[in-house]
């Protein structure tokens, strides 16, 4: 039965708070966020849309891959076996494929989940750049509400690298993990009796479970800590800082929209949703050390300070759970970075199957929205990185074959 299919739809195909992120809901849900829970519109502004220059690339599909299973593969067929709901692939700042499936389209918003992290990390990059945001000082500065809670002594860069000691488990399969009953507080599940009303609220109730500046451990909690930071800092709500420090200079093409809790906050961890196309514009930008054109959107020191972390950053991630899974990786500035065969690459990641795939030596940007029944799946994340990288690769080689082929052809002119 087809979800939220007929008028009204079958109880047994409803989707509501309750059951959106279950296994049957989530690609619907993903698509219709602004029905399910309250939603702020991030504005893309008045100005003319940025475009996506079209390249007439070789043919994609055939790209091999090797899976983290070790079987060999292709490129279209890691796309196909993992859920993709839309699939843009730039290369060296031109549109090389845009796919939609299972109903998206070029008009269609979908949910970022923690793809969230990474904008808003970009909008603490360009407050400091501001002045109006010091990455040593200290959470309670800009909200001393927290000034009793494990965040109470944790700093800004804290936040921005998730190295804060604060006890915080983002295990999504336990119902009494600090993810759900964050969840519950910021009004994406049904609340329950005792959980505080609101995002911020629950921020406060943390306690610390060890030093800051240790482990690097995944918290959504720091990315809300960190949005709250930045509202405070600058006097203005989320939505309107993305609208106007990187919606609008990104010359998006659609309005974007950020979920909130019933006291009105933005939930900046995952709340995020946009069509597939800005997201492509985000991601050259990364590439582009943060120009659009001429103009300086995200500072180039927040993007070298990722690109190029310092080894204490690399050495809190070696000793997490994710070197298991990105050896070799490091998240810096809510970002993430992994290694490939020709540099490391950037990557933007939300669960269920969200990226951005940044690589600046192969010149490719990446962008997939999925919908994976679980909220994590490693084969598949693996996967579509090696697929990324492959393809990455590929586009450089044709490119060198081409400019070869012209080369020759200019020198037979000659003769």
């Amino acid at each position: 039965m087809e979800m939220m299919s007929g008028f009204p739809p079958a109880e047994a195909a409803q989707i509501s708070l309750s059951n959106w992120q279950e296994p049957l809901s989530v690609r619907w849900a993903f698509r219709h966020m602004r029905e399910i829970i309250p939603s702020q519109c991030i504005q893309a502004g008045p100005g003319p849309v940025a475009p996506l220059p079209i390249a007439a690339g070789p043919d994609l599909g055939d790209v091999s891959v090797t899976r983290l299973s070790g079987s060999e593969s292709n490129f279209d067929e890691v796309i196909g076996d993992t859920w993709t709901d839309a699939l843009i692939v730039m290369h060296r700042g031109r549109l090389v494929t845009e796919r939609y499936y299972a109903g998206c389209t070029d008009a269609t918003p979908h949910l970022l989940m923690s793809v969230s992290k990474s904008i808003v990390g970009c909008v603490a990059g360009i407050l400091a750049a501001q002045g109006l945001l010091e990455p040593d000082a200290p959470v309670s500065k800009y909200v001393p509400e927290v000034g009793g809670s494990g965040y109470g002594d944790a700093t800004v860069r804290h936040l921005l690298d998730m190295r804060t000691g604060v006890l915080f488990r983002e295990t999504y399969n336990l119902p009494d993990a600090e993810v759900r009953v964050m969840e519950r507080s910021m009004g994406w599940r049904p609340r329950l009796e005792g959980d505080p009303v609101g995002a911020y609220a629950y921020l406060a109730t943390l306690e610390k479970a060890g030093p800051h500046g240790g482990q690097f451990t995944y918290r959504s909690a720091d990315t809300d800590m960190l949005g709250w930071v930045c509202e405070r800092a600058s006097d203005a709500r989320m939505a309107d800082l993305v609208s106007t420090l990187l919606w609008q200079p990104l010359g998006a093409e659609a309005d974007a929209e950020i979920t909130c809790d019933s006291v009105g906050t933005g939930i900046h961890d995952g709340g995020i949703s946009s069509i597939p196309r800005d997201l492509a514009r985000f991601g050259q930008l990364l590439l582009d050390d943060g120009r659009i054109g001429k103009r300086q959107v995200v500072p180039v020191t927040h993007l070298e300070e990722a690109w190029k972390r310092p080894d204490d950053v690399r050495e809190a991630f070696a000793a997490s759970e994710n070197e298991e899974v990105l050896p070799g990786g490091w998240y810096r500035n809510q970002f993430w970075f992994v290694p490939t065969k020709r540099g490391p690459a950037l990557v933007c990641l939300g669960i269920h199957g969200q990226m951005i795939y940044v690589n600046q030596e192969t010149g490719l940007v990446g962008v997939k929205m999925s919908s994976w029944p679980t909220p994590q799946d490693a084969a598949s994340l693996v996967d579509t990185l090696r697929a990324f990288g492959a393809l990455g690769e590929h586009l450089e080689a044709a490119g060198d074959r081409r400019s070869l082929t012209r080369s020759r052809r200019r020198r037979t002119l000659k003769t």
